[in-house]
């Protein structure tokens, strides 16, 4: 199963961490618009990710929702018939929830940025060191924690949780103020 460390951060300035970014990377390789919808499983992470034109996949992973740079592993699977896939996914476990961004992906090496702007959530830097299989999780977590140096990344804006926790936090504490 392929291997990569990853830690994300909620922006708190925009356009000065944006800057840094493109600095170490270039240009964004893509900019994309991208639907997942998370299914009900009893471990890992189940989604479907829909991104334009047309590109879907169906991604499995596993990883501690911890703060700072953790191990995750995944497995991807293309797909040419996302609706009917999502579809028969939703009947067979049911839907845990579905997020909406847009995502801007540098490249740097071994590393991919996703500079997300979430529905509903607002912006998010994701750092993804993908190991080579000679690499320890130690090595990733070395690389991850320069780059979150160099990108000027302060601890107390990492997060542990997925989008769709967030969200689903959210609206919890949105139905509890009714």
């Amino acid at each position: 199963m392929p291997t990569n460390i990853e830690l994300k951060a909620r922006i708190h300035n925009a356009s000065e961490q944006l800057r840094a970014v493109e600095r170490l990377a270039g240009a964004p390789v893509e900019t994309f618009a991208q639907i997942d919808t998370f299914f009900q499983v009893p471990h890992g992470r189940l989604k479907l990710r829909q991104a334009n034109p047309g590109a879907a996949e169906l991604i499995f992973y596993e990883r501690v929702d911890q703060i700072g740079a953790r191990k995750s592993q995944y497995s991807r699977i293309p797909t040419d018939h996302p609706e009917a896939l999502r579809q028969a996914l939703a009947q067979a476990m049911g839907i845990l929830g579905v997020v909406k961004k847009t995502r801007r992906l540098y490249l740097l090496g071994q590393t991919r940025f996703h500079w997300d702007e979430v529905e509903g959530l607002g912006n998010f830097l994701e750092v993804e060191v993908v190991l080579r299989p000679e690499q320890s999780d130690h090595e990733g977590v070395q690389i991850a924690a320069k780059l979150q140096h160099q990108l000027g990344i302060p601890e107390d804006r990492l997060i542990a949780e997925a989008y769709v926790d967030l969200l689903s936090d959210q609206y919890e504490h949105e139905r509890e103020e009714l």
